[in-house]
């Protein structure tokens, strides 16, 4: 049965991973007032598969001054945590790989691992814009682990329990921790958006200042899987926000808790887009400056308001 579980949940990832791209580029194109892929099937929804078989035809190639094998591994460690976090989420009562009673913690240092990735990736690469990139992103990371730490801490003081499937019961209780939560979901949004590199955090792959980042000398089917692992965890975090903010899975019975989710989760991603394809890319110390000076002790205040609400309630 878990096997089964965890058959269901990779094939849904890599489906909604293809639809994804899809949707950006849409989102994109509207914004900037063009029309974005039209070939390959109505709206050109195939355009992303044809052009994820061009990645897996394309030649691979490693830089002879290299680490080949860090360079090799990189995308590897990458892509296994963007897998292994899907564990805990709750897609709706009881559709859930594995309901873990510290769900926070694990989700929490499960997306730790990514930060080795992007060092691996820049180091072996034996490029000063690689290094430059994954130094920037491992700082980036790790300052923004914290606020988003605080956004959960607060979260499963609220709910009573760091289990998904319990947070989203108490939500279901109670009511959208997303209006007893508003500083701890402001805090959240925007932390989870620069641990998953989107613009306007996406300074580790500044193309003016560091031609691509980290994954600069990456090509074929090893880029692919960086960019998989990219859209994976935009999803996920969009998952997150809906399970932790808007009920997950709770919704009225004229639709299945299911989709419930899913429309949650869409309607967070489109957020994450429409901001990131709105928005300039923000400088380096003002990145580290929002998230220092700002989200963390916005965290800890909301941290210290939820224990007297807890309190009082």
């Amino acid at each position: 049965m878990a096997v089964l579980k965890g058959v269901a949940v990779l094939t849904f990832l890599l489906l909604n991973v293809l639809f994804l791209i899809w949707l950006e580029r849409k989102v994109a194109g509207r914004i900037q007032r063009r029309p974005g892929p039209m070939h390959h099937g109505p709206q050109g929804i195939f355009q992303t598969l044809f052009d994820a078989l061009k990645l897996v035809i394309k030649e691979d190639i490693i830089p002879s001054q290299a680490d080949k094998w860090v360079f090799i591994t990189a995308p590897l460690v990458m892509i296994a945590p963007a897998l292994m976090i899907w564990v805990v989420m709750p897609f709706g009562p009881d559709l859930i790989a594995r309901d873990l009673n510290v769900g926070l913690l694990y989700v929490s240092a499960v997306s730790s691992f990514s930060i080795l990735a992007l060092i691996m990736a820049g180091w072996s690469s034996n490029n000063k814009w690689s290094t430059l990139g994954a130094m920037r992103s491992a700082a980036q990371m790790i300052s923004y682990e914290i606020p988003l730490g605080l956004a959960l801490v607060a979260v499963g003081m609220l709910a009573g329990t760091l289990s998904l499937e319990g947070i989203v019961e108490a939500q279901q209780e109670r009511t959208w921790f997303l209006l007893l939560q508003p500083l701890g979901f402001l805090v959240f949004i925007v932390a989870a958006t620069a641990e998953i590199n989107r613009a306007p955090f996406n300074l580790p792959e500044a193309e003016s200042e560091l031609v691509a980042g980290f994954n600069t000398e990456y090509s074929g089917f090893r880029w692919g899987v960086f960019f998989v692992a990219e859209y994976a965890n935009l999803l996920f975090m969009a998952g997150m926000a809906a399970t932790l903010f808007l009920g997950g899975w709770s919704g009225p019975a004229f639709l299945p808790p299911f989709l419930w989710w899913l429309l949650k989760t869409y309607l967070f991603v489109f957020l994450i887009m429409w901001v990131g394809w709105t928005l300039p890319r923000i400088r380096v110390d003002q990145l580290m400056e929002l998230g220092w000076k700002f989200l963390i002790p916005v965290g800890l205040a909301n941290i210290a308001l939820t224990g007297v609400f807890v309190i009082l309630t």
